[in-house]
């Protein structure tokens, strides 16, 4: 690394007859002969020229530098120029010989007078141009009270001029403007540093809300499992309760008759007992694909709503007295038939279960198309359901008012009916003041078949 001496800006032709000047002087005290001198100084201010020509500007930087055994005076002049883009080219001219006139005449012919000669120049990055010129042997060694006398000895330079004083000043401004440069630098590349680890904290506080958010959603997920589950068993104990009553009124009729030796009236009861375990049979099938396939993927087919008010009113122990009525037009649709099935097994079963007058019982179903939802009602002349119980009924194990809480009921009923609606995009209520109850819940119209026929 070279060993500094002294350091002169260069912005016009005074600074290149200064830097000449100090050129020689230093190459004096190193011991070089006069040739040697005259040299080294001539291609300095070649160098220096061309800064002040096609720059404006530049510094010039004196040092001493050992290199294999051998000490060099040497000169670094550097500018922040648009750089030399055809170095190339006055180097292939030189080395045939050919006059080079112009910008590089300066760089040619330094190149010839010094013992190294370097230049390195981007576009738009300025040119540093590297010259040195060997010390002899018998030089004196050179030390930093060496370095300072020679630095008093130009100083206390007799006739030297007022500029070369403002010039002295000038340079140590300009020293002290270059550090606070390289400090700016500094401290431009700390504030990169730091965006670039504030942008790598940002990345992983997003990668950390995105995991959290993702975490929140699974268990949200687990949750509803969880619930589906729950809802899933109380559905099976609540639904299968109808069929299994009727088996159970089967078997024990079949008992009767055949412990009264009437076995004829006991085989008549068996397809009955068929006919309900195949029933009970469909529905377990059907709860099974509802809690497991997925509410949206469940199979969807042509259901007639006639259709599966028999099917449910065949399932549900009907009194004889009581007088169910339904409209002659209902619609088919296009749809998942357990939904259904469990809504009108529910309301139906409800009505019929709570009615206290059953020799003057009578339901009826009625269904007004609306916009964009059917709307179906299930309407009983029972007894009623009071208004600080209509709230309470859609939520689970909750039965139909605290005066008709019976052993039979699981309170799970309509919280079944809600939760298909919920699904379907629908809603249910109850309306009710005194006696007879109406429940009315509404069905997407979308899924009403025009043409039954082409429906697949």
């Amino acid at each position: 690394m070279p060993k500094s001496l002294l350091k002169i800006n260069i912005s016009n032709e005074l600074d290149v007859v200064l830097a000449y000047k100090r050129a020689m002087q230093l190459s004096e005290k190193t011991g070089m002969a006069q040739a040697n001198q005259t040299k080294f100084a001539t291609a300095v201010s070649e160098i220096c020229r061309n800064v002040v020509e096609h720059v404006g500007n530049g510094t010039i930087q004196f040092g001493i530098i050992e290199e294999k055994g051998h000490n060099y005076l040497e000169a670094k002049v550097s500018d922040r120029g648009r750089g030399i883009g055809n170095l190339d080219q006055i180097y292939e001219r030189a080395s045939y010989g050919s006059n080079v006139t112009g910008r590089g005449m300066g760089i040619v012919n330094s190149r010839k007078l010094v013992d190294f000669f370097d230049i390195k120049s981007e576009h738009e990055q300025g040119t540093s141009v590297t010259l040195r010129k060997r010390i002899p042997a018998q030089s004196p060694v050179f030390t930093k009270s060496l370095q300072e006398l020679w630095l008093r000895e130009f100083n206390d330079e007799e006739g030297i001029s007022p500029y070369a004083e403002i010039k002295k000043q000038n340079m140590q401004q300009l020293e002290l403007l270059e550090k606070l440069r390289l400090r700016n630098l500094e401290a431009e590349q700390q504030l990169q540093e730091i965006r670039r680890l504030n942008l790598q904290l940002q990345q992983s506080n997003f990668e950390i809300q995105s995991l959290s958010e993702e975490r929140e959603r699974r268990n949200l997920e687990l949750q509803q499992a969880n619930a589906d589950l729950d809802a899933f068993a109380h559905t099976v104990s609540h639904d299968l309760r109808a069929p299994l009553q009727n088996i159970g009124g089967i078997i024990n009729f079949m008992e009767n008759s055949l412990r009264n030796g009437n076995s004829e009236d006991a085989a008549s009861l068996l397809p009955m007992l068929r006919e309900q375990a195949s029933k009970m049979d469909k529905l377990i099938t059907g709860i099974l694909a509802y809690s497991l396939a997925g509410h949206h993927s469940l199979h969807r087919q042509i259901v007639p709503l006639r259709s599966v008010l028999q099917k449910v009113l065949e399932s549900l122990y009907v009194p004889a007295t009581f007088k169910i009525i339904f409209p002659e037009n209902l619609p088919t649709l296009y749809t998942q038939e357990i939904y259904l099935y469990q809504i009108f097994s529910n309301l139906l079963g409800n009505a019929v279960k709570y009615h206290d007058r059953p020799e003057e019982a009578e339901i009826a179903v009625q269904y007004d198309l609306k916009s964009d939802f059917i709307y179906i009602a299930v309407q009983d002349n029972g007894p009623g359901i009071a208004p600080e119980d209509q709230e309470q009924i859609f939520r689970k194990y909750e039965a139909l008012g605290h005066n008709l809480t019976r052993p039979d009921s699981s309170g799970l009923g309509l919280a079944i009916v809600k939760r298909i609606l919920e699904e379907k995009q629908g809603d249910v209520w109850v309306e009710s003041t005194g006696r007879g109850t109406r429940f009315v819940f509404s069905w997407p119209a979308s899924e009403i078949v025009t043409e039954p026929e082409e429906a697949e």
